[in-house]
C-alpha cells in the first residue's frame, strides 16, 4: 500500500511522501509551555485550538497515520533586490500563485486514493497548513525531515524551501523511521535572524519573527523593530537561506508553473500607490491578499522609511493623508527616518 501511496503522490506533484502513526507528537507539552509564555502573539488560533494541536484523535477520531508531504518551492533563478533600494523583499513561498490552491486539488485526489485502498469505511482528512495539527513535528516523525535551530522543517533531500501537507486517515499504515536532528552545532540560523526572534536553538519568539510583524500582526509594528526589517514587506527567509542544507534544495515538480515573477522584487513606490481595488487585482491568488491593503501599504512605508531614498518622500507625504490611520502612521515615521539620515548625512 505504501508503496502505491508514494507512486500516486509523486504522480500527482508531491516531492516526498512518508508515514508515521497518529500517535500525539512528541512535542506537545514543549507547545503548551510556547503558548503559555504568549509567544505566539496574537496568533490565537493557536491556543484555541491547542487540544486538538496536541491529540490527533480529537482532529479525526480513530485516525491511526497520518501521511507526511512536502512539495518544494525552490527556483534556480531567484532574483536579488539588493541592486535596487526602492525594490521589495517578498519570502520565496509567497512568490507563487497561493499554495493553499495549487495544493488542494492534488491533495483531495490523493486523499480519494487513500480511501480506495482502505475501503468504504475509511475516513480521511486532509490540510495544507491550515489545520490544527502540530505538522513539522509529524512530518519529522514520519521521516519527511528534522526540525531545525529555526524551529523550520529541514529536508535533507530538498533542503529548507518546501511547503508540508498532511492526510490524517483511519487506514493503519506501517510507519516510516522518524528522521534524526542533522544540525549540530551549526548556529547560521540564529545568526542570521535580524531582531534575534530565535532565543536559543528550537526556540522562538514569534512576537520578533518579520514573518509574523508583516503578515501575522494586524495593527502597529513596534517602532524599535521597524529599523530591522529593513525592505522586507511579506515574511523573511534569512534564517532559512542561512541553512547550509539548502546545497541539497532542488526545484520541486509542482510549484515552477506558478511563479509570480513579478513578485520577487516588486517596486516599492508602485506599492504604496495602489488604491484598494489596485490592491486586490494585483495580489489576488496569491497569499500576499491575506494582509489587505492597510498591511502591505503598512510595512511598504517601513521598508521605504529604510531605503534611504528620498525619491519616496512625495509619495510618503501623500501616504500620511491615506484614509487608513495604519498606512499614515507608519508613513509619517518613513518620513521621520529619510530625514533624520538626510540631517545626518550632512553634518
Amino acid at each position: 500500500m505504501k508503496a502505491a501511496l508514494r507512486q500516486r503522490a509523486q504522480e500527482l506533484g508531491f516531492d516526498d511522501c512518508r508515514v508515521t502513526t497518529a500517535a500525539p507528537p512528541a512535542s506537545a507539552e514543549k507547545f503548551q509551555a510556547w503558548l503559555a509564555k504568549k509567544q505566539h502573539g496574537e496568533m490565537a488560533w493557536l491556543e484555541r485550538n491547542a487540544k486538538q494541536r496536541s491529540e490527533p484523535q480529537f482532529v479525526l477520531p480513530g485516525a491511526k497515520t497520518v501521511i507526511a508531504l512536502a512539495v518544494s518551492y525552490e527556483v534556480s533563478n531567484q532574483k536579488s533586490h539588493l541592486s535596487n533600494p526602492l525594490a521589495g523583499i517578498v519570502a520565496r513561498y509567497a512568490q507563487f500563485k497561493d499554495y493553499h490552491d495549487v495544493l488542494a486539488e492534488r491533495l483531495n485526489s490523493l486523499t480519494q486514493f487513500v480511501n480506495e485502498l482502505g475501503g468504504a469505511a475509511t475516513r480521511s482528512l486532509w490540510y495544507v497548513d491550515t489545520g490544527p495539527v502540530l505538522e513539522r513535528d509529524l512530518a519529522q516523525r514520519a521521516g519527511l525531515g528534522f526540525v531545525g535551530k529555526h524551529t523550520n522543517l529541514i529536508s535533507r533531500r530538498l533542503g529548507n524551501w518546501i511547503f508540508l501537507a498532511e492526510i490524517l486517515t483511519t487506514l493503519e499504515l506501517e510507519p516510516d523511521a522518524l528522521e534524526q536532528n542533522h544540525c549540530g552545532s551549526c548556529t547560521r540560523c540564529l545568526a542570521a535572524c535580524p531582531t534575534n526572534a530565535i532565543t536559543a536553538p528550537f526556540q522562538l519568539d514569534a512576537r520578533k519573527c518579520i514573518s509574523y510583524l508583516t503578515i501575522e500582526l494586524k495593527g502597529s509594528i513596534p517602532v524599535e523593530l521597524r529599523p530591522a526589517i529593513g525592505q522586507r514587506i511579506y515574511g523573511c527567509d534569512d534564517c532559512l537561506a542561512a541553512c547550509p542544507w539548502n546545497k541539497f534544495a532542488r526545484a520541486g515538480n509542482l510549484m515552477n508553473s506558478h511563479a509570480r515573477e513579478d513578485l520577487a522584487a516588486p517596486d516599492l513606490i508602485q506599492l504604496l500607490q495602489l488604491d484598494d481595488a489596485g490592491f486586490k487585482s494585483r495580489f489576488a491568488g496569491t497569499p500576499m491578499l491575506r494582509t489587505k491593503r492597510r498591511g502591505l501599504l503598512r510595512n511598504v512605508c517601513v521598508a521605504l522609511g529604510n531605503a534611504g531614498d528620498e525619491t519616496a518622500l512625495p509619495f510618503l507625504e501623500k501616504a500620511t493623508r491615506d484614509q487608513e490611520p495604519l498606512i499614515a502612521e507608519h508613513a509619517r515615521w518613513a518620513i521621520q527616518q529619510l530625514d533624520s539620515e538626510n540631517r545626518s548625512a550632512s553634518v
